[in-house]
């Protein structure tokens, strides 16, 4: 789950594609993510995984290599492996945050995540109006035209808001804004998840009207080279509350 796009597909609740190696991921993931598997304890000896996920000692190995890379765990010797703090997970890792989004994330890690995205999108609509090209301007109104279309969609219409944010880090030009995708995606899905109801429906009246100007002025300011509305407008987007 690290290509970009991969969170939106959460909001129509289509399966993860599945083998051993990500289902071990997945299972433990989700339980570190959500407490279940507390900070600092130790995840059990390799043969009671083995037997829980039905997996060989080469799949568990490398599955909980995967989980070392991302931050959740570390393995020593002759202590075992255990849990890490959440100072310690890579949470530009779209995988980690699609496991966060599950698990409902807390007043307080989203008043942290508000600070990164805000650092980086107001910058990324400032540079965009300065570098954009003709192709940006181009597929900007595209999605932009989408997010209406898309309205009583929710996974489409995610998608097309996430692209006008992802065209806009593209047009900046600068590859740091460019890379910081899982969070703009991420930010996108949780707003939207909050105005579905349980059965992953849009509201009444469509989910395109709220923020509908505010898209808009921040396309147009790219779209005329003006830095100082575009970030205006980006501030506008962002700082709605979700």
């Amino acid at each position: 789950m690290s290509e970009p796009g991969s969170l939106i597909r959460t909001l129509s609740g289509r399966p993860e594609a599945r083998n051993f190696h990500s289902y071990v991921i997945n299972e433990v993931g989700r339980a570190i993510v959500s407490g279940d598997m507390p900070v600092g304890s130790g995840l059990p000896g390799d043969a009671e995984m083995m037997d829980r996920f039905g997996v060989s000692r080469t799949v568990l190995r490398e599955a909980l290599k995967t989980l070392e890379a991302k931050g959740l765990v570390e393995a020593r010797a002759k202590v075992g492996t255990r849990v890490l703090p959440q100072s310690r997970w890579n949470l530009f890792d779209r995988q980690i945050l699609a496991w966060k989004l599950e698990s409902h994330p807390s007043p307080a890690f989203m008043a942290s995540f508000r600070i990164i995205r805000e650092s980086l999108e107001l910058q990324a609509a400032s540079l965009a109006a300065q570098n954009r090209e003709a192709e940006h301007v181009r597929l900007l109104n595209y999605w932009l035209n989408q997010r209406a279309a898309m309205t009583h969609q929710p996974e489409p219409f995610a998608m097309a808001e996430f692209e006008i944010h992802r065209i806009i880090a593209e047009a900046s030009g600068n590859p740091f804004l460019r890379a910081a995708s899982a969070i703009i995606e991420f930010g996108v899905v949780h707003r939207v998840q909050r105005r579905v109801d349980r059965d992953g429906h849009a509201p009444p009246g469509g989910l395109a009207s709220e923020l509908a100007p505010e898209f808009t002025a921040v396309v147009r300011a790219v779209e005329r080279g003006d830095s100082q509305e575009a970030k205006l407008a980006m501030f506008q987007i962002i700082s709605v509350p979700s």
